[in-house]
């Protein structure tokens, strides 16, 4: 079972969980309280599920795709390991996941 560390955007640990195999990163990071909007829901017409994605088995993601980079293109604070959070889906090779929450992040849903 994949385990997701979330990290507020200066790097500081928030709080690690569980994902079921299969899950998309989007609906875990919301389930868990992050401040992920997310307000396309998966459609890739948006950039507020914007991450930075490190630690041991970032690299058993697959690459983004050339979508993903061009929506990337419009995320605050986008660097080489920015993914969209609605792209990625958890796996039984991913052990352990960093997501950072990228500075600048806008939560439409949160007033």
């Amino acid at each position: 079972m994949p385990t997701i560390r979330f990290h507020s955007a200066d790097g500081a640990f928030q709080q690690a969980v569980d994902a079921a195999p299969g899950s998309r990163l989007l609906d875990v990071a919301q389930a868990s309280g992050q401040p992920l909007e997310g307000s396309c829901e998966g459609a890739m017409a948006c950039s507020t599920c914007h991450v930075l994605i490190s630690g041991a088995d970032a690299g058993r993601l697959p690459p983004p795709t050339e979508e993903e980079e061009d929506m990337l293109d419009f995320a605050v604070g986008a660097t080489r390991s920015s993914r969209l959070a609605c792209q990625i889906q958890l796996t039984t090779d991913i052990d352990t996941l960093d997501v950072r929450m990228p500075p600048g992040v806008i939560d439409m849903s949160r007033k």
